[in-house]
């Protein structure tokens, strides 16, 4: 239970409350002790001068010593919440009414007495004749005038007969009433703390126990966090936990997805290199196991299937790391400005003598003035191979490819067009998978399958798309754009 949120905060408050009440109780018995004796002194601020004045202390400018003894003793029977010190000039202690073995204190400070006189502060406390270090509050009067002082006297308010009734009634009477009064404001202030605390916390224990249950489904589902909105930060952190949600989830699933690719990818790639590996094993042994008996004519025949595997085998796994390449780059691409026309058109000669040989017309159409594009240029003539070539290969005899290039707001549009035996629509999908042929007819073929999903991985990393359409028995358009130089310069500065 210590360890929740609750119990903390629980805790916490109490602690808080605790330390708020003994501070309110020392601050406010500080505070009512100096209030008492400001009161009192000024209350009884006259009380010595009046002493000596009512009892005709004074005879002649000099004390009456018989008159003084007889008011100690009355004032002790009357009022023995007082006591009265006669002092000398110089604060020595003459005469008093208190027992003489309770006085501890043979002189007293005239520095507060002489404050007191000159009206000097709200509170003046003076010396206790009864104590080395406690202080009093007191009334003091020249005697016998001011003219002709010969002493002062010292009247303290509040005796030690005081002090003992009035800490006995204190500790009483507050301990009883401030105690209960105090106890029961913590109390209703910790059920109170706890209640508004039960409130808040709820919402987290509520997102506590989805993101629990997230965990026990091993991540595979969870529940959405729904809540009254109000856009505080506990519903801010639910709004993190559904998008984080989600977004693992996604994530987890692009990840399985990718694995079962990565599987058929190698299954795939395992029976590609067995096939032509096997068949280069088998013609080159048996050139050397027949090399007496064979014809010149078998010789060359056999030498030229095994070149085709070899080449077969060259291009695969070229393509393999050359995707591997661009699938493992941090890099972005090096952008250069260069003419898209003229790329198309180098790209397309290169492809002229085979088009010509496969009886298919290849040929290019520039529509209107193309600005520069910028890009890496050796990529995007990689995207244009791949493209021509896939076109080709699926392109029959007197059939017709083309590549036009258009200008877009400041780019280029190119599209390269066959008039092939297109591709189902269900297949669209799948086109740019990794060894993935229409119709899965990528074993036994003499092209590795990889020609689309390089150009789509070398378009993705400039930030770019292909699209493709198409229609059985009609042909296939692929589409790509190419940013203009002022695009480029916006994206990287955005």
């Amino acid at each position: 239970m210590l360890r929740t949120l609750y119990a903390r905060l629980a805790i916490v408050l109490a602690l808080l409350l605790i330390s708020i009440g003994v501070t309110y109780t020392l601050v406010s018995a500080s505070a009512m002790r100096h209030y008492q004796r400001e009161v009192d002194q000024q209350f009884n601020r006259e009380l010595a001068h009046n002493l000596v004045a009512d009892r005709n202390l004074v005879e002649e400018d000099r004390i009456n010593e018989k008159r003084l003894k007889e008011t100690f003793h009355m004032y002790m029977q009357i009022n023995p919440s007082i006591e009265i010190y006669l002092l000398d000039n110089d604060g020595n202690i003459l005469s008093y009414s208190a027992e003489p073995d309770k006085v501890k204190r043979k002189r007293v400070s005239l520095t507060p007495i002489n404050r007191f006189l000159q009206n000097e502060g709200s509170l003046v406390m003076g010396d206790d004749p009864r104590s080395l270090d406690r202080k009093k509050v007191f009334s003091v009067t020249p005697v016998p005038s001011v003219e002709n002082m010969q002493g002062y006297l010292y009247v303290v308010l509040q005796g030690e007969e005081y002090e003992q009734i009035n800490q006995a009634i204190r500790e009483n009477y507050l301990l009883r009433q401030s105690s209960w009064l105090m106890a029961g404001s913590l109390l209703f202030g910790l059920l109170a703390g706890l209640l508004v605390f039960r409130v808040l916390t709820r919402r987290l224990h509520r997102l506590g126990h989805l993101m629990e249950d997230f965990r026990i489904s091993n991540l595979s589902s969870y529940t959405p966090y729904v809540e009254p909105a109000m856009n505080d930060e506990i519903d801010r952190l639910g709004a993190t936990f559904n998008h984080m949600a989600e977004r693992i989830i996604t994530q987890l699933g692009d990840l399985k997805k990718k694995d079962s690719q990565r599987r058929e990818l190698v299954a795939q790639v395992s029976h590609d290199l067995r096939t032509p590996l096997a068949s280069l094993h088998g013609y080159i042994e048996t050139l050397q196991l027949k090399d007496k008996t064979l014809t010149e004519t078998e010789r060359n025949e056999y030498l030229d299937i095994a070149l085709r595997h070899s080449e077969r085998l060259s291009r695969l796994v070229q393509s393999l790391f050359e995707l591997a390449r661009l699938d493992a780059t941090d890099t972005p691409p090096r952008y250069e400005s260069f003419g898209p026309a003229e790329l198309v058109q180098d790209v397309v000669q290169k492809f002229k003598l085979q088009a010509q040989q496969r009886q298919i017309d290849l040929d290019m159409e520039i529509d209107g003035d193309i600005p520069f594009v910028s890009a890496e240029i050796s990529l995007i003539e990689r995207v244009l191979e791949n493209l021509i070539e896939n076109a080709l290969n699926h392109t029959p005899a007197g059939g017709q490819v083309r590549v036009r290039v258009q200008g877009e707001q400041g780019g280029a549009i190119i599209n390269v067009t066959d008039t092939g035996c297109g591709i189902a629509e269900k297949e669209l999908p799948r086109i740019f998978d990794r060894l993935y042929q229409v119709g899965n007819q990528h074993r036994g073929s003499d092209h590795a399958g990889l020609g689309l999903a390089i150009a789509k991985r070398v378009l993705e990393l400039h930030g770019r798309d292909i699209q493709v359409t198409s229609q059985q028995s009609k042909g296939t358009t692929f589409t790509f754009t190419l940013p203009g130089i002022d695009q480029t310069i916006n994206t990287s500065r955005g």
